[in-house]
C-alpha cells in the first residue's frame, strides 16, 4: 500500500453516513441473528461464533492450523475481519490448501494476523480512522467507496458481530499482507536501483531482509544523482565501506513508522546513533532537508518512504 503523504490532510470517513451503510445489513450485523437468535450480544468467544455461524469454515480451519484459535478464544478484546468462505474460495485454486500445510504455517500467521486488531471496534468506531494496525505489524485502510465500506480492498458484507472477548466484521476477500522485505521491495520497485547497490557494498541488505521492524527513509535514484560527481563511486569502494555504514544506518529508524506518524515527530533517532530532524509544513514532510515523495511502502519488515535527497550525518 503506497500513500502520498501530505500532512493533515487524510480525510477521516464520514462515520454517521458509513455506519448507516454498515447498519443497513439488517439483523445479520448482531450475534443474535449469527449465532443465537437472540437479542443481546453472545457468551461465546470469536471463533466459537464464527464456527456457528456456518460462513467462516475455511477461516476457522485456518486459525486452527496457524495455532491462532486458542488466541482468539482468549480474553482479548480484538476486531476480527473475518474473510467468509465465498471470500476464501477467490483465491486462486489449490492456494487455501498449500497454506494449511505445515511448512506454510508461519506464512499463515502472517495473512490470518493481518485481519485481526487489538480492542473492540465497532462498525462507529472503525470508520473513523483512515487506518487500522493489525496484529501482523501492518496497516489495513479503510475507505467508503460506492456506499460501501472497504478494508484494504475487501468489502465489509456483515458488520458488528458481538462475540464475549471481541467483534467480527465479516468481508468478501483476503487481506493479504506485503510478503516481501525492505530490500526486495526496493528492487522491485526499480527506483533505488543505487540504494540497493550500496547497501550490498555496505554489507547491510541481509540487515534490512531481517526480522525489524525498521523505517527506511530511501534516497532514490534521483536523489543519488545529486551528489557531487564520483561520490556514489567513491563511497562503494572497500577502503570506504564504514563511511558508506555510517551514512546507510542514517537513514533507518527501529519500528514500522507510519507518514501520519512521522508527520507528528519533530526528530527521530536513527540506527546510525544522531537524530534527524522532522518538519510536516504546506502538505509536504522534511527529513532534515529532503522531501518525502512517497510514503508508507509497505514491507514485510518495515515500511518504506523516499525522499528526494541523500540525507547526510553530522
Amino acid at each position: 500500500m503506497t500513500r502520498t503523504v501530505i500532512a493533515g490532510a487524510i480525510c477521516l470517513i464520514c462515520a454517521r453516513s458509513v455506519v448507516g451503510v454498515l447498519s443497513a445489513n439488517g439483523p445479520e450485523g448482531s450475534c443474535s441473528a449469527a449465532a443465537s437468535g437472540g437479542g443481546a450480544a453472545s457468551a461465546d468467544d470469536i471463533v466459537t461464533t464464527a464456527v456457528k455461524a456456518g460462513k467462516f469454515k475455511t477461516l476457522a480451519a485456518a486459525l486452527k492450523a496457524a495455532g491462532l484459535d486458542d488466541d482468539l478464544m482468549g480474553k482479548g478484546p480484538f476486531t476480527v475481519f473475518a474473510p467468509t468462505d465465498e471470500a476464501f474460495a477467490k483465491l486462486p485454486k489449490g492456494t487455501v490448501e498449500t497454506l494449511l500445510k505445515p511448512e506454510n504455517k508461519a506464512m499463515l500467521e502472517s495473512i490470518l494476523k493481518q485481519h485481526v486488531v487489538a480492542g473492540e471496534a465497532m462498525a462507529k468506531d472503525v470508520v473513523t480512522m483512515p487506518s487500522w494496525t493489525t496484529l501482523s505489524g501492518q496497516r489495513i485502510d479503510v475507505t467508503s467507496k460506492g456506499g460501501k465500506v472497504m478494508i484494504d480492498n475487501a468489502t465489509v458484507v456483515m458488520a458488528d458481530v458481538e462475540c464475549s472477548n471481541g467483534v467480527v466484521h465479516a468481508i468478501d476477500t483476503v487481506l493479504m499482507p506485503a510478503d516481501q522485505d525492505i530490500v526486495q521491495t526496493a528492487m522491485k520497485a526499480g527506483s533505488f536501483n543505487t540504494l540497493v547497490a550500496a547497501l550490498k557494498a555496505a554489507g547491510w541488505d541481509d540487515d534490512l531482509k531481517g526480522a525489524g521492524p525498521f523505517t527506511v527513509f530511501a534516497p532514490t535514484d534521483a536523489a543519488f544523482e545529486k551528489l557531487p560527481p564520483g561520490t556514489v563511486e567513491n563511497l562503494m569502494k572497500p577502503e570506504n565501506k564504514d563511511k558508506l555504514v555510517n551514512l546507510l544506518t542514517y537513514h533507518v529508524v527501529a519500528g514500522r513508522v507510519y507518514a501520519d506518524q512521522v508527520a507528528k515527530m519533530s526528530s527521530g533517532k536513527t540506527v546510525q546513533g544522531e537524530s534527524v530532524k522532522v518538519m510536516a509544513k504546506n502538505g509536504s514532510v522534511m527529513i532534515d532537508g529532503a522531501t518525502v515523495v512517497m510514503a508508507d511502502v509497505e514491507t514485510s519488515n518495515g515500511v518504506i518512504h523516499a525522499v528526494d535527497t541523500v540525507l547526510m550525518p553530522k
